[in-house]
């Protein structure tokens, strides 16, 4: 095939429940992270999705470690029943690996080297805990000095203090979240299973009766974190909160679970026998200096600049929640509508299974846009080391 600029549609989207990480086992414990992949691509092919159409597959995992490590896509390909003669790889931008392996498909689209693949991301932390792993930049004092690594509780409460959040601020954030997942459904998510009995058919975690007075009751995290001598060196002058800012309340909850959407060319609508439901118009990463969460801005703009659109074009976004300070840093410095923000909850109350978000906040992306008639959705998560993504879809159904 030779090399064109094509563009980049969106011919499925689909997402498992999160499943929530328990000291005695989560529901999903038992589901190795390709399982629960595979189980995505088999419900492709119930849906009429001919498997043979598919020319590569690409997933994201930020923990590439045990089970989970090296050609794992590949796996859950082979698990699923899929053609042998499909390949797989695994993309590893730590949070972002979901949003960069969506990327990465439509790169191999709009190139013209390929007509369909498909792309998303899976994570088990029941089974490949965070960190597990032991990166460099966590484990060799070094290298964290170099790269400016603090755990990830510390980037967070750094981030709402350098934008001037509070504690309450925070907690109402969660407050929300909370309530919003706990009064969503999704059409778009597909019901776990074994032995053909349903085993998790809803995201986890969501809790209506929480409230501003139950969170405050709640201690910090990070206040004490060992991690805030390396901040005050890279930021000389920066005084930390004299107490922590998130808890556990505000913070994205652990969680398994995988994501897919079948990415492909305006000309693979023949081969798929339908019509594409979105279309992947722009996307751009971005960093800032360590320990910041705050590239989302840079990266929602860069990827609305290239997506040829406006913050007025925007009816829906899908934050996630990487803490509640993620989305009110962006909501404030973007301009965005609060209320279009994370309608329906997000990982703070439902969690963050990692490589998988970025494809889970894609379907929930165009589902809301289906509800709205189309239009366009921005697409943010932050990762560690300062790294950012964003991603701009426009919903066609």
């Amino acid at each position: 095939m030779s090399a064109t600029t094509n563009e980049a549609f969106v011919y499925e989207s689909l997402r498992t429940p999160r499943g929530r990480v328990r000291r005695d086992g989560g529901t999903l414990a038992d589901f190795p992270a390709y399982e629960l992949f595979a189980q995505l691509l088999r419900e492709f092919t119930a849906r009429d999705i001919p498997a043979a159409a598919v020319q590569d597959v690409v997933t994201g995992i930020s923990t590439t470690y045990g089970e989970q490590a090296s050609a794992t896509a590949r796996v859950a390909v082979m698990q699923a029943g899929w053609p042998d003669e499909i390949p797989g790889s695994v993309v590893n931008r730590m949070c972002c690996s979901g949003l960069d392996a969506l990327s990465i498909a439509a790169a191999q689209v709009s190139s013209g080297e390929l007509d369909v693949v498909v792309a998303g991301g899976m994570e088990s932390m029941s089974r490949v805990p965070m960190m597990s792993d032991k990166p460099a930049f966590a484990y060799e004092e070094q290298i964290g000095a170099t790269t400016g690594f603090v755990t990830i509780g510390v980037s967070a409460d750094y981030t709402a203090a350098k934008y001037g959040l509070t504690r309450e601020e925070l907690d109402a954030f969660a407050v929300r979240s909370h309530h919003r997942s706990a009064a969503a459904s999704w059409e778009r998510l597909v019901p776990i299973t074994r032995d053909g009995e349903v085993v998790l058919d809803h995201d986890e975690g969501a809790r209506a009766d929480t409230t501003m007075e139950s969170l405050a009751a709640l201690p910090p995290l990070f206040g004490e974190d060992p991690s805030w001598a390396r901040v005050e060196e890279r930021f000389p002058g920066f005084t930390r909160p004299p107490a922590g800012l998130h808890t556990v309340g505000s913070a994205p909850q652990l969680c398994d679970g995988a994501s897919a959407a079948v990415i492909g060319s305006r000309e693979a609508e023949g081969r798929l026998g339908r019509s594409p439901i979105a279309r992947i118009a722009g996307w751009a990463h971005a960093a800032v200096r360590s320990p910041g969460l705050d590239g989302t801005v840079v990266a929602a703009q860069t990827a609305m600049k290239r997506a040829g659109v406006s913050l007025a074009d925007i009816k829906v976004a899908e934050v996630n929640e990487s803490f509640s300070v993620t989305p009110l840093v962006l909501t404030r410095e973007l301009g965005l509508d609060p209320e279009i923000v994370n309608a329906r909850g997000g990982a703070v109350s439902v969690g963050h299974p990692l490589g998988a978000s970025g494809g889970i906040i894609l379907a929930n992306a165009i589902e809301r846009l289906s509800a709205e008639g189309g239009g366009y959705g921005l697409l943010v998560i932050p990762g560690a080391l300062g790294v950012s993504m964003a991603v701009v879809v426009e919903g066609l159904a």
